[in-house]
């Protein structure tokens, strides 16, 4: 029963999409250009990094507050906030709201790891940056977050379980970027350099 409940809790949470709201009242369709991702990165093509900054915020934020939330007001239930943390991820991704058409999560994920696990959160994160910054596509660090930190804690806890369930949601977030790896491969992929200059933005 609990587990029922947190999920519904973080499903629901996951649902409100920033990027949804402020691209409505500039008059964009994010699904429409840019990456055609309602997240923070394609809001940081079309709409500018203050407008991503916010997305990014709330789409972190609402996973956070999910597993906070599970955790205090089931305390004693295993793994709990591991579950409303994957539910407000699956949430982002696939809200009833929107006909199931969200984000791809990475950002909730993001803040699903820092609920969770701050330490580990930071040293992923860390190097996932790194590796953007080098190869200057975001995808190849959301890809390297989404499978370190998993593996980070099946490695580290005392049950498999957790890492298990992670898993699942970043096989869905991967291959809810699958065509940023095509548009890598065809050398098509909006880089990150390109994205800071703003070349892509919406006037």
């Amino acid at each position: 029963m609990f587990y029922c409940i947190a999920i519904l809790m973080g499903y629901l949470l996951g649902c409100s999409n920033m990027a949804l709201y402020l691209a409505k009242a500039r008059g964009v369709d994010l699904r429409e250009g840019g990456s055609g991702n309602l997240g923070a990165s394609n809001a940081a093509i079309l709409l500018g990094w203050r407008a991503a900054v916010l997305v990014a915020l709330h789409d972190i934020g609402k996973a956070v507050l999910a597993v906070i939330l599970a955790r205090v007001l089931f305390p004693e239930t295993e793994f709990i906030g591991v579950v409303a943390g994957v539910a407000a991820v699956l949430g982002h991704m696939f809200p009833v709201f929107m006909k199931f058409r969200g984000g791809k999560g990475f950002a909730s994920f993001i803040g699903m790891m820092f609920a969770l696990n701050w330490v580990a959160a930071l040293a992923i994160l860390g190097m996932a940056i790194l590796l953007t910054v080098i190869t200057d596509y975001l995808v190849l660090g959301t890809t390297l977050t989404v499978i370190a930190f998993p593996a980070w804690e099946a490695l580290t806890a005392h049950s498999v379980i957790p890492a298990l369930v992670m898993l699942v949601v970043s096989a869905v977030i991967i291959f809810k970027h699958r065509k940023n790896y095509v548009r890598i491969w065809n050398r098509t992929e909006i880089g990150l350099r390109s994205t800071i200059r703003g070349e892509h933005r919406v006037k």
